[in-house]
């Protein structure tokens, strides 16, 4: 790596600033054709280590990604992913929960898209919504309909402390069970959102891109930048730490997702089952050869 991973990752037990910790237009050492050219590594490393980790069928990787709107979520995985097999990945977006989903615990949707062993699953949005937005818009938790919370004073800091443990718990409990977890914060500067959000209105093929609710949620920006710091400040942990990756440059974030998610399936000690007794396999290509 060419670039330091203290300068990204958030170190379990340790409080960070969001704002003096890590900087939105870090790049290392890379200039932008060198990105582009380790990332067409990787997704080449990528697509080998899928087969043997699919055939392994041993573990499970859950990669998260959590951003404000136009940090790139989407593109990083189109472009970091795409040579996997469809096949051994599942990308999962969430939306605002439906009626059923909120007679259920706030993780019930999120438990039914892990992925099985053996393959990897992207939840682009996941459970951290459930104290993102909804710290932001504390009302909303009231269309939880859980007990004790009626009103809006009551979702008070102790709530989102539970709330806290209860995600860390979840983490815990598929990591135990071989879900390793991948956590990447896309950390975007409010100047080059405004840039994005311009690019999208003034290009006709980019219009749909754009939703008037960006730009109400973009007057919560600094709303927003202290609830990212205190996701980060309670839940990254030694077994699911959160990666706060520099989003204003597309091409470096890219290439740092990749670099990470292949590092972690290297680290797994991955192997393709054992083969059949080597007489067994012998007699059937004789066979075949004798067709």
């Amino acid at each position: 790596m060419e670039f330091d991973i203290n300068k990204i990752i958030v170190p379990a037990g340790k409080k960070i600033s969001l704002k003096d910790d890590f900087k939105t237009d870090y790049v290392g050492n890379y200039s932008k054709d060198v990105a582009k050219d380790s990332l067409k590594r990787n997704r080449k490393k990528l697509a080998e280590l899928q087969e043997v980790f699919w055939a392994d069928d041993k573990y499970s990787l859950l990669i998260i990604l959590q951003a404000p709107d136009a940090a790139g979520k989407d593109g990083a995985i189109r472009h970091v992913m795409s040579g996997v097999n469809p096949q051994g990945c599942k990308v999962t977006g969430f939306k605002t929960p439906s009626k059923i989903e909120l007679d259920h615990n706030f993780l019930w949707r999120h438990y039914k898209e892990l992925p099985q062993r053996g393959q990897i699953g992207i939840f682009n949005r996941s459970h951290y919504e459930n104290v993102l937005i909804t710290k932001v818009h504390p009302e909303y938790i009231l269309n939880e309909k859980l007990p004790d919370i009626d009103a809006v004073d009551k979702v008070n800091d102790s709530f989102w402390q539970k709330r806290y443990c209860q995600i860390n718990d979840f983490e815990r409990e598929i990591y135990e069970n071989g879900t390793h977890i991948l956590k990447f914060f896309l950390n975007l500067s409010k100047n080059e959102q405004k840039q994005r959000f311009l690019d999208r209105l003034n290009d006709p093929n980019k219009n749909w891109k754009f939703s008037s609710g960006d730009l109400k949620e973009r007057k919560y920006w600094a709303d927003y930048q202290t609830v990212y710091q205190d996701m980060l400040n309670n839940t990254s942990t030694e077994y699911a730490p959160w990666y706060v990756i520099p989003a204003d440059h597309k091409w470096f974030s890219r290439m740092v997702i990749g670099e990470i998610i292949v590092e972690k399936l290297k680290s797994l000690n991955l192997k393709f089952p054992p083969s059949e007794d080597p007489k067994r396999l012998e007699e059937a290509k004789k066979m075949l050869d004798n067709e």
